[in-house]
């Protein structure tokens, strides 16, 4: 047996002590047990933190999706905000990072679920700590209720449309005429199985069904609100997991941003920002995915009172804006995937732009293109963080970026 003194929580939530994961550890807490290469996977708390809580969800030990329900919520907050420092730090950034912004339980509006068949009939959950294995999660505590609610209904989904051979993958969204369900993986649609999923999607209260990528029905339109505007959301399509974070995420955008009269939005989505920063400016919005620029233009169209929007479809990885089509913008929003958008930023970084509102899903390639901003003579303001993955490793970040002289 090894003992061990944990000194910190590493980016993925186990403690860490020497160089060792420790999972479920916390730091300042002595623990025993035996190593497998540089883990020890089953650790007896011998002093306990006195972070430590009763973790709330009955599944969190065996559930993957909530790595640290066992830390109270100021030691999360902390962890959460360290990582966005620390990851700044790496690149060279000294930054002022807030205390995170955290989104309540079961808010969660959006979830992944996995389908599979089995002997006895199927399971739909979500998958444990690092492996394949499928948990039911009937007590989640992150998903909203009406999500949750659906839940049993997907069992029924998986019998009809499963395969004991692989999985279906259910992105659920919770909107405001019913929850929007897209699955894939199931096995093809036929009319016999186009009948079952139309009655079970009924049953459970669908606003639409998609399977692999079709759509089956839909009893009214999955849509959600940005801003004044009712968008309707393209199957599939980018949504803030919680309503809070969202609401965080943009009010931090509109802070940045006041006072600029032309706005230019970089990968808008279906409008998380375009449509609340019309309200008072006019917005050049850019997205790679069409449904989403059409779903967007759509929504602003049926919206009075808003200034002048055009959406345009364009892959900014492949063509990012050049610095000389940014003239006369007065600010730009950028919100890339998780991989970042370095060579739009080295665009941005080239340009003439006041102010730049940055915000991200990831603290690492947050930093790097934070660093490309910096390096072309930007100074960086306060970092707000949002934390709408309860529990989990995740952030999002933003941050203000105001062209020096």
């Amino acid at each position: 047996m090894t003992e061990l003194v944990i000194t910190k929580l590493g980016h993925l939530g186990d403690g860490l002590a020497e160089g060792i994961a420790v999972p479920g550890a916390l730091p300042g807490e002595t623990v025993t047990g035996t190593l497998e290469g540089g883990t020890m996977p089953a650790p007896r708390i011998v002093t306990p933190s006195p972070d430590r809580v009763t973790p709330p969800c009955p599944h969190a030990r065996a559930c993957g999706g909530c790595v640290i329900q066992h830390g109270s919520n100021a030691l999360v907050s902390e962890w959460k905000r360290g990582i966005v420092a620390d990851a700044l730090r790496a690149r060279g950034i000294a930054a002022e990072v807030a205390p995170p912004l955290t989104s309540p339980p079961a808010s969660r509006r959006r979830a992944g679920f996995s389908g599979r068949r089995t002997k006895k009939g199927a399971m739909v959950g979500f998958h444990g700590p690092r492996s394949h294995t499928l948990v039911e999660v009937p007590a989640c505590r992150v998903i909203a209720p009406r999500l949750a609610a659906i839940m049993p209904h997907l069992g029924a989904m998986t019998m009809a449309g499963g395969s004991r051979k692989g999985e279906i993958t259910y992105l659920a969204t919770e909107t405001l005429n019913g929850p929007d369900l897209a699955a894939t993986g199931g096995k093809p649609l036929d009319l016999a199985l186009h009948q079952e999923l139309v009655a079970l999607g009924a049953e459970a209260g669908l606003a639409r069904l998609s399977w692999n990528g079709e759509q089956v029905a839909q009893w009214a339109a999955p849509e959600i609100r940005l801003g004044s505007a009712r968008v309707a959301l393209p199957p599939g399509a980018f949504l803030q997991a919680t309503a809070h974070g969202q609401a965080a995420l943009t009010a931090a955008v509109e802070e940045i941003t006041a006072g600029a009269a032309r706005i230019a939005d970089l990968f808008c989505g279906c409008g998380t920002f375009a449509l609340p920063l019309s309200a008072r400016a006019d917005v050049l919005a850019f997205e790679a995915e069409r449904p989403q620029v059409a779903a967007l233009q759509a929504a602003w169209n049926r919206t009075e009172g808003l200034h002048q929007l055009r959406a345009e479809a364009r892959d900014l990885f492949r063509r990012p804006l050049m610095a000389d089509e940014l003239k006369g913008v007065e600010a730009v929003v950028i919100d890339p995937p998780r991989a970042g958008a370095a060579a739009q930023m080295a665009e941005l970084a080239k340009s003439a732009v006041p102010v730049i509102a940055s915000v991200s899903c990831s603290p690492s390639s947050f930093a790097r293109d934070a660093a490309i901003l910096i390096g072309g003579g930007y100074e960086m303001g306060k970092v707000t963080v949002v934390d709408q993955f309860r529990w989990s490793p995740h952030a999002e970040i933003v941050a203000g970026f105001v062209r020096r002289g």
